[in-house]
């Protein structure tokens, strides 16, 4: 018990509660899994609308995570949390109380500027707590609780199932996220304000105190060094970052980000109840097996943060997408030959470890590494703004794909993680245990096959 460090409480707070705007990512994210038969029905949406239905909350989360660093470096950490959970709260409520199609929408896109502004300000906020020995893995929350979130959408969306509630069912499934963004705005009242906001905002006293609360120790030299950092960091923010010597770490960025999402992950998560149902399940066992396979996707998040800096992000990468091109290849044969459908929920399973183990814990960690400490930020805002776009399209298309057989996204998806397989047998250097200075050099240099293990 002695080697478990003890945090003050300002700072575990801040950090613990900046981390759980992640289970609200996640569980926004994926409780639409849940309505969406519903929703075709009482709203009679064709497959084109029930794609827009779902997607429109991603080109909110485009926007959100393009608009969210702006409102954090201009007001701040906490306020741009708190400014997220409102929009959470409002979006649930819209939902619930949605007396049209038109209004669902702009609701959901409403949610989805909430999404996408937590995937930039929480992750940050955090980083910019946390001691630097512990900075991975407070961090490495926020990816935790998204996937915790997934969970706990599953889960609620098949309590709600087993309960006969007065009104549409899917207001119910839609609006219970207000419960947890009603608790998240009230944790986030008395959460610290980042001592290096402070400091960019010429509020120097104001960052000690920050400091001393956090019991940050010998404050005043911690505070020298952040205005140092932050002189040199305005010094660079005039590096341009498209040139030709960062092409390759661009061009990777963009690739991970949009092969990310060519995986079907996100699309798989939105349509996860629709595709057990199509399987011949009825929808309290869909709501049922959407919880099994929110486990082991939970279960895999938290296996993979231990092991990525022992076993490295290439290997990583090379297992996952084996994987899971032989898991979408044998689920697109079960839709094909209406064969071992009872296997479906296994085949899932696998899929979302070989998917958590790789993709779902390698992409933002390798993005933030390949790009010099000038352009670190620009670089990685680049490979998310494509992950959101690519989202966005994927959810939309999958149930204009499905109609010719629902086994036909699945082999896309597969040959899509083939080519996963050779970028990152080709291109991909192995960055475990170099220095950021190191992995700078590492691209200057001509890629190599497979030598750069």
């Amino acid at each position: 018990m002695s080697s478990i460090p003890k945090f003050p409480p300002a700072l575990l707070h801040g950090a613990l509660t900046g981390a759980a705007t992640g289970l609200l990512f996640g569980f926004d994210t994926a409780v639409i899994a849940g309505s969406t038969a519903l929703l075709t029905q009482q709203f009679h949406l064709s497959q084109h609308a029930l794609g827009f239905t779902v997607s429109i909350a991603l080109w909110g989360t485009v926007l959100g995570s393009l608009l969210a660093g702006k409102l954090a470096q201009q007001f701040g950490g906490r306020f741009s949390l708190r400014l997220l959970a409102v929009l959470y709260l409002v979006s649930a409520l819209g939902c619930a109380l949605s007396p049209s199609w038109g209004w669902l929408l702009f609701s959901r896109f409403i949610g989805g500027l909430g999404i996408g502004g937590s995937s930039v300000v929480g992750p940050v906020y955090v980083a910019e707590l946390a001691p630097a020995r512990w900075r991975g893995r407070m961090v490495g929350m926020f990816q935790v609780n998204i996937v915790l979130g997934v969970l706990l959408a599953y889960f609620s969306n098949y309590c709600l199932e087993r309960t006969h509630l007065p009104f549409a069912l899917w207001r119910w499934q839609l609006g219970v996220a207000f419960v947890p963004a009603a608790v998240l705005l009230l944790l986030l009242i008395r959460i610290p304000e980042s001592p290096r906001w402070l400091v960019t905002r010429g509020r120097d006293a104001e960052a000690l105190e920050s400091l001393n609360l956090l019991a940050i120790p010998s404050a005043n030299t911690e505070l020298t060094d952040i205005r140092r950092s932050f002189a040199e960091e305005q010094e660079q923010h005039r590096t341009p970052l498209f040139t030709r010597a960062l092409l390759r770490p661009l061009l990777l960025a963009i690739a991970l980000g949009a092969l990310n999402q060519l995986s079907g992950i996100n699309a798989i998560l939105y349509y996860l109840n629709d595709l057990f149902a199509a399987a011949g399940y009825s929808r309290l066992s869909a709501s049922s097996l959407s919880v099994t396979v929110g486990v082991m996707n939970l279960v895999a998040t938290i296996g993979a943060i231990s092991i990525i800096d022992r076993v490295g992000r290439r290997p990583l990468l090379l297992i996952g997408s084996v994987g899971t091109a032989l898991s979408l290849s044998l689920i697109a044969w079960t839709f094909y030959s209406k064969e071992h459908i009872g296997a479906l929920v296994w085949l899932l399973a696998a899929y979302m470890i070989f998917f958590d183990i790789s993709q779902g814990a390698v992409i933002w960690v390798y993005i933030s590494e390949i790009f010099p400490n000038a352009t670190r930020a620009r670089g990685q805002s680049v490979g998310t703004t494509t992950h959101w776009i690519m989202n966005a399209l994927i959810a939309g298309a999958f149930p204009v794909l499905a109609i010719r057989g629902i086994w036909v996204p699945f082999a896309a998806f597969s040959s899509m993680m083939a080519i996963q397989l050779i970028v990152v047998w080709l291109f991909l250097p192995e960055t475990r245990g170099l220095t950021l200075e190191q992995v700078t050099n590492l691209f200057h240099r001509k890629p190599q096959a497979s030598g750069e293990m």
